[in-house]
């Protein structure tokens, strides 16, 4: 069986290689939005999304994750927008929550020809000193973590080969 959607997910890859170019508003708000409509535990739609485009605070969050990573190589690629996921400290889906708006993220933007790239450490980033202000400077609430990110932009590279899905992936019980 095969549509659209389906289409897109096996289509989709991670990006490491970005154009400088940023990505235009529509584009941006397209992506946004698919984030918004990911399923969550309750219906709370708990997961905060910051969309970042400012060049200087672009390049503090290449820096702050570069050093937990213990490199000075950009973890994000040169991607010129980064979105992060944050979600409430003691929500217990908070993680499931953020993931699914990430994984929702990233399908619509394959989907209308943009580049994306999961990111970590985002829940290490914001726990420093300077990752709380930031929180504060984005008008989130005290109680929020970083669940992850995405590179978001345009593909400057794409991978030419694609792993096979291991057999033994799932299993149907009847």
């Amino acid at each position: 069986m095969d549509n659209e959607v389906i289409k897109a997910i096996r289509e989709r890859r991670s990006i490491r290689r970005f154009k400088p170019e940023q990505i235009n508003d529509e584009e941006l708000k397209t992506v946004l939005e698919a984030g918004t409509w990911a399923a969550s535990g309750k219906g709370k739609q708990d997961p905060w999304i910051v969309a970042v485009q400012n060049k200087e605070t672009c390049d503090m969050l290449r820096k702050m994750n570069a050093k937990l990573m213990g490199t000075e190589a950009d973890p994000y690629y040169g991607a010129p927008t980064i979105i992060i996921v944050f979600g409430t400290a003691e929500w217990g889906n908070n993680v499931k929550d953020g993931s699914l708006v990430i994984g929702n993220m990233m399908l619509a933007a394959h989907s209308i020809g943009l580049a994306s790239c999961w990111i970590n450490r985002e829940d290490a980033m914001f726990e420093t000193e300077e990752g709380k202000q930031l929180l504060k400077e984005w008008g989130l609430p005290d109680d929020v973590v970083g669940i992850g990110a995405i590179s978001l932009g345009y593909a400057s590279a794409h991978p030419h080969t694609v792993k096979p899905r291991k057999e033994d992936y799932y299993r149907i019980i009847k």
